[in-house]
């Protein structure tokens, strides 16, 4: 048996999201579902895994449920799939943050850089006036990354605040593209360097995941592999879950 795999997030006004929940759970757990969501004020953050069933439920429920109503009507969502269960158990957990950086005036809600389709990533990045900004953490950076670009060398994406005031200038860094694995760590990102004067910001859609996914391997800047929080470890072209030991995709 292998098991379906949805990454999602949208931010989106979630004001009552302490009473969200125990409901979610309650509705993942019926479905047979493992893995992690996280609610906040400012939205939802979750990868989950289980039978395709149950998760084809869960997206049923949150892109028109009664629980959410219409407020995830623009829901990122990316499905892959793996060979044995990725997680070990179940967790809702209430965050102050859906992805931590740690500045009031990141307001994905407000404003963000300007979305960029994985079909339009290449021209973008190739642009000799554009520095290309890989917006995770060190060791994930080590494992694949975009030809070209810049690794801010951080641990966690709460330092990415320390990189820019240290190593950005709006008057001299005029067109920046940042990418991250599924797209939510550039929203905040892009919000954050719009607030500090930068004009002209963009992100991929959908992050690596999406662009490993729409993508053609001959024609994709990307090299290595994508690290995923569970235990596949990482993903290449076409999300394939590759075995780490033999070094081929499965």
């Amino acid at each position: 048996m292998s098991y379906k795999v949805a990454a999602f997030y949208q931010f989106t006004s979630l004001r009552d999201f302490r009473a969200l929940r125990e409901p979610l759970r309650t509705i993942c757990a019926g479905l047979a579902l493992k893995g992690s969501v996280l609610l906040a004020e400012e939205g939802i953050n979750g990868t989950l895994a289980g039978p395709d069933h149950g998760i084809d439920a869960l997206v049923t429920e949150l892109k028109g449920g009664a629980l959410f109503g219409s407020r995830l009507d623009r829901i990122e969502l990316k499905f892959s799939r793996a060979r044995a269960m990725p997680f070990g158990r179940l967790k809702i957990r209430l965050k102050k943050e859906i992805v931590t950086l740690g500045d009031a005036a990141a307001d994905p809600n407000r404003q963000v850089g300007v979305y960029v389709e994985p079909s339009e990533w290449n021209a973008l990045i190739a642009s000799e006036d554009t520095l290309v900004i890989d917006t995770r953490n060190t060791f994930e950076v080590a494992m694949g990354t975009f030809e070209g670009a810049v690794d801010p060398q951080i641990a966690s994406f709460g330092e990415f605040k320390e990189f820019v005031a240290q190593r950005l200038d709006p008057e001299k860094h005029r067109k920046i593209a940042m990418f991250c694995t599924g797209g939510i760590r550039c929203e905040k990102a892009s919000s954050h360097l719009l607030a500090r004067g930068f004009r002209e910001v963009y992100h991929l859609k959908g992050g690596i995941l999406k662009y490993l996914e729409d993508v053609s391997e001959a024609e994709s800047r990307w090299r290595g592999e994508c690290f995923v929080f569970d235990e596949r470890v990482a993903l290449g072209h076409g999300l394939r879950e590759r075995s780490r030991e033999r070094g081929i995709d499965e």
